[in-house]
């Protein structure tokens, strides 16, 4: 029995020995079993680096494009889209809250009329399309192509962190896809569960064009009729 806990005390002491704790500081870098992406290939500020033509690592913006924060004097656009459409403002429109509740319907800032709804629901298509489908599916169902690779479909309402944006929320339903348009602006932008936030990446106006569009897709699935 003696030697079974000098076993276990010397076993103890490597794990801890090649883990390391998380935060400890080394003069070297800690021998790791599962690096996790731990160590990334970066190049330091000013360094010279032989993979490149000209010996210098650091490397000048692509052409033609232009990063965050750094844009020319005057200029407080994003690809054509106002930097403030992105985030920093307050109100309905960029947070979905009035108050301290979260709001429902669509914002006035969108200046929607009979003629101009159609364009931003096809607007919420595109979006929807390049950003949501993966997961939620084409329809909305939760039958995107990350099912394939073992996401759930799920049967649950998105208001718990699912996929299947079309179950109804509440009991009795109240016939929403999920829960009100300011809330549902709220999760697009910080994410919610499995789902990260897209507010670094869609604009104001594209996310209330993916909700208007969200309540196309609930329209037409409650056209269908009921499974015989």
């Amino acid at each position: 029995m003696r030697y079974f806990f000098l076993v276990y005390a010397i076993i103890a002491v490597l794990v801890v020995g090649i883990f390391g704790f998380h935060g400890q500081k080394f003069a070297k870098p800690p021998i790791r079993i599962f690096p996790d992406m731990r160590e990334q290939d970066v190049l330091r500020a000013q360094k010279p680096e032989a993979f490149f033509a000209n010996g210098q690592g650091g490397r000048l913006p692509l052409a033609q494009t232009q990063p965050r924060g750094f844009n020319e004097d005057g200029l407080r656009e994003l690809g054509g889209i106002p930097e403030y459409e992105f985030s920093g403002a307050t109100g309905y429109y960029y947070s979905g809250q009035i108050g301290d509740y979260f709001g429902n319907g669509m914002p006035e800032e969108l200046k929607l009329t009979p003629e101009n709804a159609t364009a931003l629901i096809q607007r919420g298509q595109e979006v929807f399309s390049i950003n949501c489908a993966l997961c939620h599916g084409p329809s909305g169902d939760g039958q995107g192509i990350t099912t394939t690779y073992g996401v759930p479909v799920a049967i649950t309402p998105i208001a718990n962190g699912r996929l299947n944006l079309h179950t109804q929320d509440s009991n009795p339903p109240t016939g929403r896809i999920f829960y009100p348009d300011g809330r549902a602006f709220d999760t697009i932008t910080k994410g919610k569960g499995n789902m990260g936030p897209y507010g670094p990446n869609i604009s104001v106006r594209d996310r209330w064009a993916v909700i208007a569009y969200l309540h196309t897709l609930q329209a037409a699935k409650a056209s269908q009729p009921a499974p015989q």
